[in-house]
């Protein structure tokens, strides 16, 4: 019968454990160690933690392990099943390995980036760009648009609001992509027509790039519109950003950035840029600004 310590667990040596050869349970032919407090100290609470996930994982994996043949699976069912394989694996290689980091993460969060990212499946900004956890505050919406300030309160502008209030992120990145559903029906919505669709609802928050789209690009095809599109309500978000007056004045003050980015997933590229804002009254008919920091990764 196999018996797994705690000591094979963790390669730590500051830990000092004294546990008796009965504390144990069993699952399958594993022997698993407890750890009741008459039999164990730790110099670190980091370490119980470790220790502690250490046993549950292994527990979850050998139950994994022991599920009877029931023949052909259920589709749902499987797809839950990698979704726990791809936990447990989460669990084993990123946050037992990085367990000092996840427990800070667990007091307080300090994000330097609010990214607005769309909500289509292909888009994963943390995948695409790396962000690990604890590096930005993340809102995905169709589109990736970001409403103006008179438009009223959505859960876009609300997650806004605590990033750069209370967290005081450093940065707000808007993300947006090639083929974009929510473009195309932005794109393709009549003039002035009312909708009881969600979707039309949401997507006429950037009618503004549609008219610019309509007017510059009124000679291409309508794919070539719609990618024209894509950008330009990328660039028109980042202008309704400074229509809040939190985020105009700390912009302004030169302690938050507002970038833009386009990621091409039918060539695998991202184009990234940086608003660069001149302050003017609110009140003005336009904003003065001019982009800089544009760089395209391939």
């Amino acid at each position: 019968m196999a018996a797994i310590r705690p000591s094979v667990l963790l390669k730590d040596s500051s830990v000092s454990v004294s546990i008796a050869d009965n504390c144990f349970i069993q699952v399958g032919n594993i022997k698993v160690y407890k750890f009741p407090n008459q039999h164990a100290k730790f110099k670190d609470s980091h370490l119980r933690l470790r220790l502690e996930a250490s046993r549950e994982s292994i527990m979850m994996t050998q139950k994994q392990d022991h599920k009877p043949n029931v023949g052909k699976a259920d589709h749902g069912r499987d797809q839950f099943n990698k979704m726990k394989e791809r936990f447990l694996t989460f669990k084993k290689e990123r946050y037992l390995e990085y367990i000092d980091h996840y427990s800070s993460l667990a007091k307080a969060q300090a994000p330097k980036f609010m990214v607005i990212a769309c909500a289509d499946s292909r888009v994963c900004p943390s995948y695409i760009l790396g962000f690990q956890p604890g590096d930005a505050f993340m809102i995905r919406n169709v589109g990736n648009l970001v409403p103006p300030f008179k438009n009223g309160p959505t859960e876009t502008n609300a997650a806004l609001e605590f990033s750069v209030n209370t967290l005081e992120v450093e940065n707000i990145m808007v993300i947006g992509h090639s083929c974009c559903g929510g473009i195309q029906a932005l794109m393709s919505m009549e003039e002035e027509v009312s909708s009881s669709s969600f979707i039309k609802s949401w997507v006429i928050n950037a009618k503004d790039a549609r008219l610019s789209t309509k007017t510059v690009a009124a000679n291409l095809s309508f794919d070539q519109q719609c990618k024209y599109c894509e950008k330009e309500s990328i660039s028109r978000s980042l202008l309704n950003l400074i229509s809040y007056p939190w985020i105009e004045e700390r912009v302004r003050k030169g302690v938050l950035s507002i970038h833009g980015g386009y990621y091409d997933f039918v060539k695998c590229t991202f184009e990234k840029w940086t608003l660069d804002y001149n302050y003017t009254s609110p009140k003005s008919k336009g904003y003065n600004h001019t982009i800089k920091n544009r760089e395209f990764w391939s």
